[in-house]
Order: structure tokens, then C-alpha cells, then sequence
């Protein structure tokens, strides 16, 4: 039966990443890190989940030796970084620069109407949730999610299946009665980990990711309601 249903947040409830690739760049002239990531190496360095590490992994590609100094100035550099990037994409979403993808709302609400159960699970910072949720949904924006599992309460990333597992302690359901929406392959692999049904949303950055053993593969969710959830989810 299903009972609930769990959200990634970025590129699955709305296409952030443009907006943090120029949040990431942003961070890097403020602190003069000489820094300047395209689309092209920002798309490879999604493989790696989570912003921190993914800053520290492009460091080390350019200095393989690197280690960290006495005082922790690598981990602080990083930490640095990561605030203003933060404060960056903040202030973008609530000037309006992301919005949901189409259908996200429309399922979110038909779900809390039939009585099933909303959750999150992402590997992002909960900053970065609430300025979405709270933009695209209302200041009452985490009365509508039973259970949030983020970098805050699940750091080990994705694909790893930490925070799935976390979000179904906090739900109290078994992984059989929820179905997981994610766009990437890391997602997709932390989901299914955690014996979750994962319907996938593609964006732009994650197209060429290999998805196989989703439940389904549609462009984004204007087409996906309860009922064909429940459909696909039964067999």
C-alpha cells in the first residue's frame, strides 16, 4: 500500500543546479580562489554528492598533494565558501530565480488530500530547503513534510543510503509502502539501497545518468498522480 511519498530537492523539485553553479563561482572570486567552473566540469562534478565535497574534490584533482595545514585552513576555506555560496543561492531563489518543476505542487497536494504522507531526502543544507519550500509553498511550508532528511541529520551523501533510511525511521513505514522521487543516478542508487520504488525526473544536468531499475523514467511530473502512482507502485 502506498503511504507516503519522499522528495530530493535539487534538480527533482525544481532545476537548481544553474543557480548554484553560479552561487559556487560566486563564492570562489569572493574568497579569490581563481576558481571558474563551466557547465561542462560543474555536470561532471555532480558525480560527487554534496557541496563541500564537491569543492574539495575539484581542489584535489588540481593539487593532488594537497593536505590539510595546521589550524584546519583547508576545512575552514572550504566551510568559508560554502557560507557565501549559501547566502548566494538564498537570496537568488527569494528573488525568484527558481521555481518548482511542473507537477511537483500539483502532486504534493492531491497526496496530502488522499491522506499520504510527505518526506524529503536530500543531501543539501536545511537553508537551502526552507528557502525553496518557504518560497514555492508558504511560510507553514514544514507542516506539509511528516519527516526531512538533509545534510544537517544525514551526512554521509548519496549515493549511500543514509538519509532514505533515516526519513523511513522518521516516517515509522516500511520502504514497501513508499515511493522516492529522484533525477540522478546517485539518487537513484541511495533509493533503491534503502529498497525504495524511485521514479525518476531527468533534468538538463543528469540525462546521460545510467536509471536502470527505476520504477519510471518521465520528464517531470505534470503527467504522475496519485492513482498512476499507486498503478505502477502495485505491480
Amino acid at each position: 500500500m502506498l503511504r507516503a511519498l519522499i522528495f530530493d530537492v535539487d534538480g527533482t523539485l525544481a532545476d537548481t543546479e544553474s543557480v548554484h553553479l553560479a552561487a559556487f563561482n560566486h563564492a570562489f572570486e569572493q574568497v579569490g580562489m581563481g576558481w571558474h567552473w563551466d557547465l561542462l566540469r560543474y555536470t561532471q562534478l555532480l558525480d560527487i554528492s554534496g557541496g563541500k565535497e564537491r569543492m574539495l574534490h575539484h581542489w584535489r584533482s588540481l593539487q593532488p598533494d594537497l593536505k590539510e595545514l595546521a589550524g584546519g585552513s583547508v576545512e575552514a576555506t572550504i566551510n568559508r565558501l560554502h557560507e557565501i555560496k549559501t547566502a548566494y543561492y538564498e537570496n537568488a531563489v527569494n528573488s525568484g530565480a527558481v521555481t518548482l518543476r511542473p507537477g511537483v505542487l500539483a502532486l504534493m497536494n492531491e497526496a496530502r488530500a488522499q491522506g499520504l504522507q510527505l518526506a524529503i531526502a536530500t543531501t543539501t543544507s536545511p537553508v537551502n530547503i526552507a528557502a525553496l519550500m518557504r518560497l514555492a509553498i508558504g511560510f507553514d511550508w514544514r507542516s506539509h513534510f511528516l519527516a526531512i532528511g538533509d545534510a544537517s541529520n544525514a551526512p554521509i551523501k548519496k549515493p549511500h543510503p543514509q538519509v532514505y533510511m533515516k526519513v523511513l525511521a522518521d516516517l515509522g513505514l516500511r520502504a514497501a509502502d513508499c515511493v522516492a522521487f529522484e533525477d540522478s543516478s546517485n539518487g537513484l542508487r541511495a533509493a533503491r539501497a534503502a529498497g525504495l520504488n524511485t521514479v525518476i525526473t531527468p533534468n538538463s544536468f543528469t540525462a546521460h545518468h545510467d536509471f536502470k531499475g527505476a520504477l519510471r523514467v518521465v520528464p517531470d511530473l505534470s503527467s504522475v498522480n496519485v492513482a498512476r502512482l499507486k498503478e505502477w507502485h502495485g505491480r
